[in-house]
Formats: C-alpha cells, structure tokens, sequence
C-alpha cells in the first residue's frame, strides 16, 4: 500500500479516556513506523476541526465508550465521506446498548445471560437471584460495573448506576472462565481465556493496568468448546451488522455451554489489549494488524467510490 495520510482519532469524553489515549498513541506510533503519515489528535465533540485537514486517507478511532464508540463519531465520518476501519453508525449503536444487543444475540439463537432493564430502585427487585450483575447500559471496560452477593450492595449498585446513567442492567450471574473471542475481517481469531489476580472480575484496574493478569491465548478447552465459542463470536458479530473488527466476551459455564456478554466494536489497542495478543499468536503483529485495517476501510472507500456512493458532506 502507498504512503498514506492517516488521522488518528483518541481520546474523547468517555470514562475509558485514558485507555484510549494509551491505545492511540500505540497506533499511531506503529503506523508511522510503517511509513505513513500519522497526526493523532485528542478529538472532542465540541471540536471536529481535525476533520477538517485536507488529504486525509483514513481516519483510524481508537475511541471506546460514549460518542466515540457508539455510533455518534461514525454517523459524523460517513456524513464527511472519511474512509475509517470498523462498525458504522447502527451496528456501534447496537453494541453499546447492552440491552438491545443482548436481544439481538437471542434473536440469533445465541445464549446470554437473562437481564433486566431498570430506572430506580423498587421493591420487585429485591427478589433478584444473587449474584447479579449490576452495570451501566452502554459504558465499556466495566465501568460502575458490581457483582452484589447480597441486598445491601445490590441496591446500593442500582441506586449508583441508575443515579448516574439514568438506567442500569441487572444480569444474572455467570459462573465459569472468562473468555474473549476476537473477529478480523470475517474470521474468527483464537480464543483466549482471562485470569485475574488480586480482582474479583475483570476490572478497569485489571484491564488496563494490572500485570499480574494473565491472558491465555489458546487455554486448554476441548477443541469443540473452542469451534463453538469461536462460531457464536462470528455469529454475534454478524447478528449486530458489525465489520472489520470486533471482539466478542463470553463467560465459559462450568457445564461446558459458553455465555455472551457483549460485543465491543472498538477493542482496546494497548499492550494488555486482547484482539492484538489473538491476531500476534496468528502470525499478525501489532503493525501488521493496524495495516490490515486501515486496508480494509481504504477497500470499502476504494468500492463507494466505484460506485458513486461516496460524497463529501459538512457535519
């Protein structure tokens, strides 16, 4: 591929800011070791001057969370006609409400956890089977994220998250191996089981700044389990419209059977990130992964404007 005018976008107003600061300077510095021209810019709702710069290939988000990751920052590129790898504007959307995508994932045929939908507190949910899951509707990275074992710290929970999002889910508990499952251009990348140390869950803290987390590509599963959960990645990539990338979470259930929990279309791209440990253990470094996809959103540009599709057009 030539020399190519790549503007990378981190940052942003979510809570999962400075992950995706972290994340974008890891892009842009592999890029541009590729030979590409790179400018990575902190990019805010109130300021999309970026976009503005003349020449520009590829926008590359590394964006998670609010604005950036659901579907707000893509219906904004697509009206601009800006090339960019990965979800567009419905499919973002969809994966950041845990909700909707939970029923999509039924729709499907695939197995999630039950859940339920509240604004406040009330007495019907004090009946709940603990341990719930208490979590905002669309925040990544296990922001205000709870495992209440008992009462108390379930309403507690609801009270915060409902407080602070004006909502929250209340999912049932899922006891086994947490897994991910990563998916690259229609294909599904080795799964890798997350094991953590000194955390309750899969944290924020754990994610992104804890060493002693081990991320086991290619744990030892039985090879149906493993076809099966990298088939159900697949399948909940598609069921959600998803393209390029994603990285599809599971809890493995004692009894062998695999559990969705959600698909995040903008994966982390840090050195704890998942989707890059899947696609180096096949042969896809870090760079080579970044090329990959900035190929792939100059292809679907390359196709809308064969067919006319592509205009440019003032947010």
């Amino acid at each position: 591929m030539n020399r190519l005018n790549i503007l990378v976008l981190a940052g942003g107003p979510s809570a999962e800011r400075e992950v995706s600061l972290m994340g974008g300077k890891s892009v842009a510095e592999s890029l541009r070791r590729l030979g590409h021209r790179v400018t990575l810019v902190d990019i805010r709702p109130e300021d999309l001057s970026a976009l503005d710069a003349p020449g520009i290939d590829v926008v590359f988000p590394v964006l998670h969370g609010t604005w950036g990751e659901d579907g707000q920052l893509q219906a904004i590129l697509d009206r601009r006609g800006l090339a960019y790898p990965g979800s567009g504007p419905e499919a973002s959307a969809l994966a950041m409400d845990k909700a909707a995508s939970k029923t999509a994932f039924q729709a499907a045929g695939l197995s999630t956890p039950a859940w339920q939908v509240v604004s406040a507190w009330s007495d019907a949910i004090a009946a709940t089977e603990l341990p719930a899951v208490v979590k905002p509707i669309d925040q990544g990275s296990s922001v205000d994220l709870t495992i209440a074992r008992d009462p108390v710290p379930l309403r507690k929970a609801v009270e915060s998250v409902c407080a602070a999002y004006g909502r929250c889910m209340i999912e049932q508990f899922a006891k086994g191996r947490e897994m991910t499952v990563g998916v690259l251009d229609q294909a599904a990348l080795p799964p890798i089981e997350i094991v953590v140390h000194g955390h309750e869950f899969y944290d924020y803290q754990a994610k992104y700044f804890d060493d002693s987390t081990e991320y086991r590509v290619e744990p030892p599963i039985p090879a149906a389990v493993r076809t099966e959960l990298q088939r159900q990645s697949l399948a909940a990539h598609r069921a959600l419209g998803c393209r390029d990338f994603s990285r599809v979470d599971f809890i493995l259930q004692d009894d062998g059977r695999p559990a969705i929990l959600e698909v995040n279309t903008i994966p982390g791209f840090t050195s704890h990130s998942l989707l890059p440990k899947a696609a180096a253990h096949m042969g896809l470094d870090f760079g080579a992964l970044c090329q990959r996809l900035v190929e792939l959103a100059m292809s679907r540009s390359a196709t809308a404007k064969g067919t006319g599709v592509r205009k440019r057009a003032a947010c």
